[in-house]
């Protein structure tokens, strides 16, 4: 087996650039149950940009804002509105991380970066993903602060978390004829496999259509599926996102939980707002997964869905965009043995994106 040229440890953080980091940080905190731990800012002698440091079982979110008009933060959230800038990958060796990627045709925008202070020293470089999105590696290893020189811890006392453990995967919506060169991208630069795709056949209702590479890295840790448009009658969920987010992004983040009726059952209380798919959907999983021991008054009062494959069975469930333009979202997912995304899931999900879409005339 061939050495593995780029090892990636896991996710480190997604920073999120955000008009208004302080409320971000407060409506993550009380609806989705992320703990803030450190800030950075005018008082930590940070000039330019206000950041939060949330954290929540092994995810790490970080929302970002400038304090002046003329700055690339302002400039990135008056195009794409609230939405993810870096993807934090956590590395044994940036140094490496940096000349491997550049060799294989990466564009390096930060080379490698060390900073000190007394807590120790916090290691980063940064290359160009799709668009305006960035992947950051970062080395920690010998770095004890609070999250990276500048800030400082926060003793919050929110909310309880809600369950949400960790990362699992990270989609990206590209444009139509992307999608191709993305994954070879992975393939080429960082090391990543394909680990799945889907057609327009796999996804697709009578008005729209997407299609799908997953590319996972080595260890299976990192996982990132990109999605493209494919020809339809009416404007794809993913037109609509490039559309309002003018330009390839992160459409949503899946969040692994540990008991999805807990989670989802306390993001409701919070008002976190899911998507629905039509009760009709219950009938016919109820014969296409079978018996798997999950309570399925319980997945149809609560909107979770599932799908089952060759390694086990999945629960999932997604929420409505998290901000006015219809961008990003989030999923929570519970595995049970499937390395799967849910395709038994995915028309009926695609007609319920198509719903909220004609609510807003976008279909």
């Amino acid at each position: 087996m061939a050495e593995d040229f780029l090892p990636i440890k896991g996710y480190d953080h997604v920073e999120f650039y955000v008009g208004n980091a302080k409320q971000a940080a407060h409506f993550y905190d009380k609806t989705f149950g992320f703990k803030p731990v450190a800030k950075a800012g005018l008082e930590t002698g940070c000039r330019d940009r206000a950041s939060y440091v949330m954290e929540q079982g092994n995810a790490r979110f970080v929302f970002t804002s400038a304090y002046g008009p003329d700055h690339e933060i302002a400039r990135h959230c008056a195009l794409h509105g609230d939405g993810v800038k870096s993807i934090g990958l956590s590395v044994p060796d940036v140094d490496r991380a940096i000349a491997e990627t550049k060799k294989r045709g990466a564009t390096v925008l930060q080379q490698t970066t060390s900073v000190k202070d007394e807590h120790g020293t916090y290691v980063t470089g940064t290359i160009k993903y799709a668009g305006d999105t960035v992947f950051r590696f970062v080395d920690r290893k010998n770095y004890h602060g609070a999250f990276a020189p500048g800030f400082k811890p926060i003793q919050a006392h929110g909310p309880l978390p809600v369950g949400l453990a960790a990362i699992d995967h990270i989609v990206t919506n590209v444009y139509l004829g992307e999608m191709n060169f993305w994954a070879k991208w992975f393939e080429e630069v960082m090391g990543f496999s394909n680990l799945c795709g889907f057609t327009d056949k796999d996804i697709s209702t009578e008005y729209s259509a997407l299609m799908s590479k997953v590319m996972e890295n080595g260890t299976g840790k990192c996982k990132f599926p990109i999605n493209e448009p494919a020809e339809g009658k009416k404007k794809s969920q993913i037109e609509e996102f490039l559309d309002y987010y003018y330009g390839p992004g992160v459409q949503h983040i899946a969040m692994n939980s540990g008991n999805i009726y807990d989670t989802v059952t306390e993001l409701r209380r919070r008002d976190i707002d899911f998507l629905r798919v039509p009760d009709t959907y219950y009938d016919y999983m109820r014969k296409r997964v079978g018996d798997v021991g999950e309570d399925w008054d319980k997945l149809q009062d609560l909107g979770i869905l599932i799908d089952r494959d060759d390694d086990g069975y999945l629960l999932q469930i997604f929420t409505a965009p998290v901000q006015d333009r219809p961008t990003l979202f989030f999923e929570v997912i519970e595995r049970h043995g499937s390395r799967g995304f849910g395709i038994g899931n995915f028309k009926a999900l695609f007609i319920s994106i198509e719903a909220e879409q004609a609510l807003r005339g976008n279909l």
